[in-house]
């Protein structure tokens, strides 16, 4: 029984310790790191984003558009960053980083 228990605590021990680790992943999806720019992943259209002066220019008009308090994009709650993606989508720029 003492076993059990220990591996039990082992097991929701490293279920802890991993979890950051899979919030960042799921963020990040599949976009690993481009030309130096970080890559940011579009759960709703499943595609991938990479940050620069290009996309910060653009992500500074949407806050505009939408009276957001001017903060950086990692600052954002999953929500706005959804919606911010969403505008993204319907607001094309000859963006080449898709």
């Amino acid at each position: 029984m003492k076993r059990l228990h220990w591996y039990l605590g082992s097991f929701a021990l490293c279920a802890v310790l991993m979890a950051p680790a899979g919030i960042q992943a799921e963020e990040h999806g599949n976009c690993p790191a481009r030309e130096g720019r970080e890559g940011y992943y579009d759960r709703s259209h499943k595609d991938c984003h990479y940050w620069d002066d290009h996309e910060n220019h653009a992500y500074q008009s949407w806050a505009e558009t939408k009276h957001k308090t001017k903060r950086e994009y990692s600052k954002l709650k999953n929500k706005e960053r959804s919606e911010y993606w969403e505008w993204r989508h319907e607001h094309p720029d000859n963006d080449r980083d898709h």
